[in-house]
């Protein structure tokens, strides 16, 4: 009889202490062994379902991800421009990318953003395909997270895609359940 295949709901938690596991070896590792996990499980997904259904895959795991980012690492109780200089620090000091608000509409929950030398794509070579599908739900998690609502995100610039820069338009959805 085969063994039963229970959900997984990830938590925090699940990522586990790394100073206990890895104490030699660290928190640090190399972007190359990221993006090999990133690409090919996104060429797996691209073969196995296809590349539309992948890319919303990855910005449903960006979202999850987050959400608890959010949660577990930035303080939601602090005004729209601390908060938001907060997440810029994190994410340089965690290495994921430099951030820059381009644009903030506060009162519509309107913005724009660059991510520059992120951890997805900068430095790939230029296809003409935006790639950050999981950027994007990222992003949206942590707005939402921060605002407790509902965020489409969509890149509207690619190093992938020739630029130099990975540019955002982050927009609260409207008619959404929250």
């Amino acid at each position: 009889m085969a063994e039963e295949i229970k959900p997984y709901n990830f938590q925090w938690k699940d990522l586990g202490d790394i100073e206990l596991g890895r104490p030699n070896l660290g928190n640090t590792m190399s972007v190359t062994v990221y993006r090999l996990m990133q690409y090919t499980m996104r060429d797996v997904l691209n073969r196995k379902l296809s590349p539309e259904i992948a890319g919303e895959l990855l910005r449903e795991a960006g979202l999850e991800a987050g959400l608890e980012f959010c949660r577990n690492m930035l303080d939601t109780k602090l005004p729209l421009n601390d908060f938001v200089a907060q997440l810029q620090d994190l994410l340089q000091s965690l290495r994921i990318g430099v951030m820059r608000m381009e644009k903030t509409d506060a009162e519509n929950l309107d913005f724009t953003l660059t991510v520059s030398e992120d951890l997805d794509c900068s430095g790939l070579p230029v296809t003409g395909v935006a790639v950050c599908e999981y950027d994007e739900g990222f992003i949206a998690g942590v707005f939402q997270g921060y605002t407790g609502k509902p965020f489409d995100v969509r890149e509207v610039d690619c190093w992938a895609t020739g630029d130099r820069t990975c540019r955002f338009r982050a927009v609260v959805t409207t008619g959404a359940a929250e």
